[in-house]
């Protein structure tokens, strides 16, 4: 983010300020003073009135009365501060005396600077514009941060589907009846065995720790047959599926010869899907996929076994991180940001995805393109 230094006020102009004063001439005051610098004041006069309106308005830096009465300032102070409760607020206190330990305890509590009383224009205006624009640098940096962190998130989730994949394919070679591998090719498999754990280890891991954010999905699209990529999804997933006794079952429909789809996210999405209904549902289970097309859309359904969605989690299910009480039923990993890269590729696509309880029992998934995709 760039700012215009040509003026001191240049590129702040419209920035939000709340004033935080149950004394209307202080109030007054500093309206008339940012006013007419182009900023957007606005006023309350509790400190239980701030926090109420903080993550109404959204203000870029409020001016908190240390002489609010019937209030602790700085507990306001602290609690505007708090991250859970929205952007962290940038505060500076409002005071009419020079007290040490007052000034102590405001820093203490979160605030980044103190204007005195009787107010000065030149300092007012002076103080504000310093801490506007660390608080635009501040934004800008977690922005930058926030789009990484996400880049990292997706990706990490995507590995974890073929990890997945590759330690269930070498269990099932372990397992093999039909022809009895030699001692050296069991080492070799279970060497493999033991690293597809180890960076399946990690990739969970680095899940649990990162935060996927909400910015726009990049989007390569190509021609590409839909069938196909179901076909795959379901061979491989079968592999994952084994283990627990379980199967999925692939009952094909006229989906158009090609689609315009970004391959390596679809296949993820299908891959999601997947593994989520075999996460899900019990040992033993059948999960169907079935594919469908109608002269508009076509659409790919993922249907499972499991105890289906709470009537009152439907609107966990696509949400970052967003996990309803259901539990897997062998315990394995779930971050609740599968459905939410699942929900970004589709709508990236121009399609949807939707769930819902089946009325025998289990959830079923669907995915819908347009023809014209």
């Amino acid at each position: 983010m760039t700012i215009d230094s040509s003026h001191p006020g240049m590129g702040l102009k419209n920035r939000k300020i709340l004033v935080v004063a149950d004394d209307d001439s202080k109030v007054l005051s500093l309206q008339e003073i940012l006013s007419k610098e182009g900023y957007e004041v606005a006023n309350v006069n509790s400190g239980e009135a701030a926090l109420n309106y903080y993550q109404q308005f959204e203000p870029d830096l409020v001016l908190l009365d240390v002489g609010l009465p019937g209030s602790n300032v700085f507990d306001i102070c602290r609690n505007l501060k708090n991250p859970y409760s929205g952007s962290p607020a940038t505060v500076i206190f409002i005071t009419s005396k020079s007290d040490p330990e007052e000034v102590v305890a405001g820093l203490a509590a979160g605030g980044v600077d103190y204007l005195p009383r009787p107010f000065r224009e030149k300092e007012v205006l002076a103080r504000v514009r310093v801490h506007l624009r660390n608080r635009l640098r501040l934004v800008q940096m977690y922005k930058e941060d926030r789009a990484k962190n996400r880049l990292l998130s997706v990706t990490a989730h995507d590995l974890r589907n073929p990890a997945t994949s590759i330690r269930a394919l070498v269990h099932t070679l372990r397992g093999a009846k039909a022809s009895p591998l030699a001692p050296e090719q069991i080492d070799i498999l279970n060497t493999v065995y033991e690293a597809s754990q180890s960076m399946l280890d990690l990739i969970n891991n680095l899940l649990d720790s990162s935060v996927i954010e909400a910015d726009e999905m990049p989007i390569n699209r190509q021609p590409a047959s839909l069938a196909a990529l179901v076909e795959e999804a379901v061979k491989l997933n079968n592999a994952t599926a084994t283990p627990k006794g379980s199967i999925i079952v692939l009952n094909r429909g006229a989906l158009p010869e090609t689609l315009l789809l970004d391959s390596p996210r679809i296949r993820s999405v299908l891959n999601n899907l997947l593994v989520n209904a075999i996460k899900f549902s019990p040992p033993g289970s059948t999960i169907t996929v079935e594919e469908s097309s109608t002269e508009r859309h076509c659409s790919v359904a993922v249907r499972d076994q499991g105890p289906g969605i709470p009537d009152d989690e439907h609107d966990k299910l696509f949400k970052e991180y967003g996990r309803t009480s259901v539990k897997p039923t062998g315990g394995e990993p779930s971050t609740g940001l599968g459905l939410s890269i699942c929900r970004e590729v589709m709508i990236a696509h121009g399609g949807t995805i939707h769930a819902e309880n089946l009325a025998g029992g289990g959830a079923e998934f669907r995915i819908t393109f347009n023809h014209a995709t």
